[in-house]
């Protein structure tokens, strides 16, 4: 298991009872922390331009574009281009990287399990993100900051925390293609009509579609920003044990989440596998882009 560094706790979050409460900062405490050579702010967002518009002062950029994206295969980049990542980014071992984004922090969530896959410890997300940092008016640059290349070692990945998709055809239950057990739970993230099949793509997305429509076999849908409050920060963790626990997602089942492309997803493994401590969630990142549209994989409506 991939390992984690102990860490200041931000008071502010202690209320709301979370198995791993480092996992997550207040705005407050990131301003309180902009000039900390200890940590690294990191904006990962959808839309890869924002940060060019105005960004958290010291903050770097990741686009999951073109940083974390092998351009030939359709697959992330390796260990070492993550070490050459993050040397150029002056992030070592040691630094604790804070992330934050635009839609409710949805790609930050997405960098954060993608840290955590390669190994990197120290590691949290900036609740409620790039929208309630400029709704509370705090500081914004244009100014890209340069930092001194960090040693970074060649990590070793935590496959652990990811599912591929003949792992999930495994969870459900299927053998040689054919169903020869019960499933584990499965987490579709995705909105009701992608659920259901009625939508090819999600809502206002029809570049990545599939060919065809419904959900996984057995999986249950949850769309991920019920997680979250009208102001985009994390729910407590009484709402979210409810929330997931009602559809029989319980701290003691090995559980795979999935969406679309992997950055909804990711947002819910953050929610059940860091502020919750399910101790057995993986991220099946090639979701439904690739299950939808795979030749000879079962779907249900």
């Amino acid at each position: 298991m991939a390992e984690r560094a102990t860490l200041e706790v931000d008071p502010r979050v202690l209320d709301r009872g979370y198995a791993h409460p480092e996992a997550l900062v207040t705005t407050e405490w990131v301003a309180e922390h902009l000039d900390d050579p200890n940590i690294r702010i990191v904006e990962s967002d959808e839309d890869v331009l924002l940060y060019e518009l105005g960004h958290v002062p010291g903050a770097v950029k990741i686009d999951w574009h073109t940083d974390l994206q092998d351009p030939l295969v359709r697959d992330f980049i390796g260990p070492e281009q993550f070490a050459q990542l993050c040397s150029r980014l002056g992030i070592s071992p040691q630094t604790r990287v804070i992330f934050y984004g635009d839609k409710n922090n949805w790609w930050a969530a997405y960098a954060y399990w993608f840290f955590r896959y390669m190994g990197h410890g120290p590691l949290s997300i900036m609740d409620g993100g790039r929208k309630k940092w400029e709704a509370e008016g705090r500081p914004m640059t244009r100014e890209v900051p340069q930092y001194p290349p960090a040693e970074y070692p060649v990590p070793t990945p935590h496959p652990e925390l990811r599912a591929f998709r003949d792992q999930v055809l495994a969870h459900i239950g299927y053998r040689d293609r054919q169903k020869v057990a019960e499933g584990k739970p499965l987490v579709d993230v995705r909105s009701p009509g992608e659920y259901t099949g009625e939508l090819l793509h999600m809502p206002d997305y029809p570049q990545e579609g599939a060919l065809r429509g419904g959900h996984i076999p057995g999986a249950v849908n949850i769309p991920w920003g019920q997680a979250v409050t009208e102001e985009g920060t994390f729910k407590s963790a009484e709402e979210l044990k409810q929330l997931y626990g009602s559809k029989g997602i319980l701290p003691d089942k090995d559980i795979v989440v999935y969406c679309r492309i992997g950055e909804r997803s990711s947002h819910t493994w953050f929610v059940l596998h860091e502020l919750l401590g399910y101790p057995q969630v993986r991220n099946y990142d090639g979701s439904w882009t690739e299950w939808g549209n795979a030749v000879g994989l079962p779907i249900e409506r």
